[in-house]
């Protein structure tokens, strides 16, 4: 995510992030999608031999609510970058590119509000199987902030994207949920037994 918003803005893969690393961010699952493992090789930057085929694993049918918090004057000049990008958005790899569009918009109550009060944005079908459900709840995972408590370490926080030596650090985050309303959901129909006399149709 923060790759893509610094190619929006146009910066080099050599470019200080620190400003974007330092930003909050946080996702939500929407719509969890299914794996897909796929092969592929590459070409040694150097000598030009090829590299040994490796793996690689992608989610299709996935869609996901990111946000980021921090400056207000970043935050907008980030939202103008993703409506007119720089270098055109891909989600992870060039082979990735949006299906849709990746801009929402721009909340001023904060994270956790914001993800409460933005709409599911799950596919229609996938909305609903959830039907029965006036609400659902979809996972977050956030930065952890200090003096919250234990959370997971993981190693994803950019350092640089210089593709000669790409470094990332170790964040804290933690899992939570957050409640919106499915906007395709139906009441259920509760049973009313019809007027019925067995004694009616007899005589007196």
């Amino acid at each position: 995510m923060l790759g893509l918003l610094a190619a929006a803005q146009g910066r080099d893969r050599g470019a200080d992030v620190s400003d974007l690393a330092a930003l909050t961010f946080v996702v939500r699952l929407d719509q969890p999608g299914t794996r897909v493992r796929d092969y592929q090789t590459a070409h040694h930057g150097d000598t030009g031999k090829s590299m040994p085929v490796s793996e690689r694993f992608y989610l299709s049918d996935a869609v996901f609510v990111a946000a980021v918090e921090g400056d207000e004057d970043l935050i907008d000049a980030l939202y103008r970058a993703v409506r007119a990008p720089t270098f055109l958005p891909f989600l992870g790899r060039r082979s990735c590119p949006p299906s849709r569009p990746i801009d929402l918009s721009v909340h001023r109550c904060g994270l956790w509000k914001a993800l409460s009060a933005e709409p599911w944005q799950a596919s229609v079908w996938f909305q609903r199987r959830h039907v029965r459900e006036r609400c659902v709840e979809l996972e977050v995972i956030a930065d952890l902030v200090a003096g919250e408590g234990p959370g997971d370490t993981v190693r994803d926080q950019p350092l640089s994207f210089d593709p000669r030596h790409r470094r990332y650090g170790l964040r804290c985050v933690r899992s939570s949920v957050v409640t919106v309303a499915n906007p395709l959901s139906a009441p259920r129909r509760t049973f009313v037994p019809p007027k019925h006399d067995p004694m009616g149709l007899l005589e007196s």
